[in-house]
């Protein structure tokens, strides 16, 4: 009974290393994926310490490769000393993933309130005739949002863009996608996207972190197995006689 508890979790175990391998690669493309994420939205959100829990899941991501190489070696040899090494890199990297879930979800809630301070001064600073970064992001948001100012579309009548131009019109970008004909012009407002662009920004960046927060917790739930397989393996190797046996005999590596 003991060695096939024993041969269950070392199967269980070798299985995990596998599936470290695969988190190990999804976790550094959610990573990824904030950071290109940001990138779009980084004029909307000027705090970059919000990138601090994408950095640190690219880092465990990285870590997790090399955990698996030494869980499968260890495992499949027995070493003890290489099962206990196993454990303790999970621990500091369960430890790890847990400090990305709580900033994670401390920079959540910080996201409404720092889209709010930033999102005006973006919107003011906009140059539709020469366009900067600034506006550019503007422009993308409005597209890939489908939105128009930062609550509705006669926001952008309070910008100095908007004055500056005096023709009465939003950016193209506030253009539904379907309409070929659109100017902008405010004395068609039908054609243009109705809904503002803060809230929808600010559910993105919250959609991000919460990507965050589900891929840390997902695979610290399979470190915490992947530790207790290791466990299992480690004290049932003290403990069966059969161990015992082999290290009496001299025949154990």
């Amino acid at each position: 009974m003991g060695q096939c508890g024993i041969t269950s979790s070392k199967t269980v175990l070798v299985f995990l290393n596998l599936i470290f391998w695969a988190a190990a690669g999804i976790l550094c493309y959610v990573g990824a994926y904030v950071f290109i994420t940001y990138d779009d939205y980084d004029h909307f959100f000027e705090d970059v310490y919000t990138l601090i829990p994408a950095v640190i899941i690219i880092a465990v991501g990285t870590l997790l490769f090399i955990i698996g190489l030494i869980g499968c070696c260890a495992t499949i040899r027995e070493s003890r000393c290489g099962l206990a090494t196993f454990v303790i890199i999970l621990l500091l990297v369960f430890v790890t993933e847990v400090v990305v879930v709580v900033l994670g979800y401390i920079y959540r809630a910080k996201v409404e309130d720092e889209v709010d301070h930033s999102i005006r001064k973006v919107y003011n600073g906009y140059n539709g005739t020469n366009p900067d970064a600034a506006s550019r992001a503007i422009d993308y948001v409005q597209r890939q949002l489908r939105c128009c100012g930062i609550h509705n579309y006669s926001d952008w009548e309070n910008t100095v863009w908007f004055k500056q131009t005096k023709n009465n019109s939003v950016p193209l970008s506030c253009c539904k996608a379907a309409l070929s004909n659109c100017t902008g012009s405010l004395t068609r407002p039908m054609d243009l996207y109705s809904e503002g662009c803060e809230a929808l920004v600010v559910k993105k960046l919250q959609e991000i972190m919460m990507y965050v927060i589900w891929a840390a917790l997902a695979f610290a739930a399979i470190q915490l197995l992947g530790m207790l397989c290791a466990c299992i393996v480690l004290c049932r190797r003290s403990r069966d006689p059969a161990y015992e046996l082999l290290i009496t005999g001299g025949t154990y590596a």
